[in-house]
């Protein structure tokens, strides 16, 4: 037996169905604490690298097509546009300072290679030696980050004392030893080269040891324990296991080490001074004297253009390398 209900009013219904609807959304605000909140937590990093970083640099790459000489230095505004004629003159090679900066190009390539690898060395094989180690090891690793927590100047000028001739502690140590019976002059000629470097290496291998052992934490013992049963000697350890994991801390290691080498300039100035020997006269101490001692600062600037262009394609070249390493492994 069937049963019909009473259809239900068509007002009724709407009625209904009208008490069902979802509330209209709230007006979105354009401003929330709770958004904003990290955009103005960088604000403040965002201002300060624009007037440190950003509008310098583009301070520098317009004054590098002007010919900003002594005569406007009182009035930029009136400097002449150049064009390209500064970097004409910065990369002729044919010309005396063409040819003085492609020097100083290669020299400046030469001392990094020389500082990177040999820092890099020192601070991974520091490294690799204190995780052996059980006692006095955080004694050694204060010791070994002591050139890099000294200021640079204060280091550098401790150095320029130690390289002096007649009363240096290099020669005197030298000559007490009798391994040499002159007194070498180590900041000026050839030997200014050498200091150069080896300054540099005592102050650039703490940080690659500092970070090689920070990387090596990361690296428990079960894994040698694992490699040692399967027959891997200390070498073939250090190898596959220790190089293999620390393969992108290495890496970015070495590209911060390289840049920051390439384009230093404390450490030459304070030790030489403004007029550097010519086989410790860097790239950035060229630029320097084309700037404030030839007082020809757009030719300056061209050639700080040329050195910021060539270490961004070290930096491209780079992460294009590791990002295919990266995918390939």
């Amino acid at each position: 037996m069937s049963v019909t209900l009473p259809k239900r009013p068509a007002r009724r219904l709407r009625l209904v169905r009208s008490q069902h609807k979802a509330p209209a959304p709230a007006p979105r605000k354009w401003f929330t604490w709770r958004r904003s909140t990290p955009y103005l937590l960088i604000l403040p990093a965002i201002a300060l690298e624009l007037l440190i970083h950003v509008i310098p640099m583009v301070v520098g790459i317009w004054m590098s097509f002007v010919e900003l000489t002594q005569f406007f230095i009182t009035n930029w505004g009136e400097a002449p546009f150049a064009g390209l004629d500064n970097y004409d003159v910065a990369l002729d090679f044919s010309g005396p300072l063409g040819v003085q900066l492609l020097e100083s190009f290669g020299r400046t390539l030469v001392f990094t290679l020389l500082v990177v690898g040999i820092s890099f060395t020192f601070g991974m094989s520091a490294a690799l030696a204190l995780q052996r180690f059980r006692r006095g090891r955080g004694l050694l690793r204060t010791l070994f980050l002591i050139p890099y927590a000294l200021p640079a100047y204060a280091g550098i000028i401790t150095w320029k004392f130690v390289l002096q001739r007649d009363n240096g502690l290099l020669n005197e140590l030298l000559t007490t030893l009798h391994i040499s019976d002159e007194r070498a002059f180590w900041l000026i000629g050839g030997n200014a080269f050498v200091s150069l470097v080896i300054v540099s290496i005592w102050q650039q291998w703490p940080f690659a040891f500092l970070m090689t052992m920070a990387g090596m934490q990361v690296i428990t013992e079960d894994v040698y324990e694992a490699a040692a049963i399967d027959g891997a000697n200390t070498w073939q350890q250090i190898r596959h296991i220790t190089f293999g994991m620390m393969r992108p801390v290495n890496a970015t290691l070495l590209l911060l080490l390289f840049l920051w080498t390439f384009r230093e300039f404390n450490t030459p100035f304070v030790l030489f001074g403004a007029t550097p020997p010519d086989s410790a006269n860097l790239m950035t101490m060229h630029i320097y004297n084309s700037s404030f001692i030839s007082w020809n600062f757009g030719l300056g600037s061209a050639m700080s253009v040329l050195l910021m262009l060539f270490l961004v394609l070290v930096a491209g070249l780079w992460a294009l390398w590791n990002r295919k390493v990266t995918r390939n492994a």
